[in-house]
């Protein structure tokens, strides 16, 4: 499973920068707007909030499953006075709450395995748990982020992290690829 989910994510990361690379104008034009989207938000969030919704549902409780069906009312009405009440930034907030779900199937694949492959995507796992943290709680530092990245005087920068991202990607892939072979 390692190694598919290393195919999977290197060929997402590498598309996703090399695109940077080649059409970096109409990415740049997307990404200042994707903070403030209101199609984006939505359809985030309602992802992130299907996805907590089928991990209440699908986790074992232990002592608390007795409380599922609150929880579960919780999740439902919680998200939607959130969705209702908090619309500033919400394609930013729901990007974040979808990396901090991300994180913990990737952690827990990686767990207690060896090697660089499981090295790479715990350290992509953790790197979601940060950017999620961060955009929930301050959703705003993304948009000066993204700012600063796409001004014209930093296109040097924006080549550099293509080239970063394209080089995680590749190493994912070779390491996905290589122990699919092995295996």
């Amino acid at each position: 499973m390692l190694p598919i989910i290393a195919l999977l994510l290197g060929f997402l990361i590498t598309s996703k920068h090399t695109l940077s690379l080649v059409a970096p104008e109409p990415l740049k034009v997307f990404l200042q707007g994707f903070p403030r989207s209101r199609l984006w938000g939505k359809v985030l969030f309602s992802i992130a909030l299907i996805w907590a919704f089928l991990l209440a549902l699908t986790t074992d409780l232990g002592e608390f499953s007795s409380l599922r069906n609150s929880i579960l009312g919780g999740i439902v009405i919680g998200g939607g006075l959130f969705g209702w009440l908090v619309p500033n930034f919400l394609a930013v907030r729901s990007l974040g709450f979808i990396a901090l779900l991300a994180a913990r199937p990737m952690l827990e694949l990686t767990f207690l395995q060896s090697g660089t492959l499981p090295f790479l995507l715990s350290l992509l796992a953790y790197a979601w748990v940060i950017i999620g943290l961060f955009s929930v709680g301050m959703p705003y530092l993304l948009r000066n982020f993204i700012t600063f990245i796409t001004a014209p005087e930093r296109a040097q920068l924006w080549r550099v992290l293509s080239w970063a991202g394209i080089l995680y990607g590749l190493a994912l892939l070779i390491l996905g690829g290589w122990q699919l072979l092995m295996s």
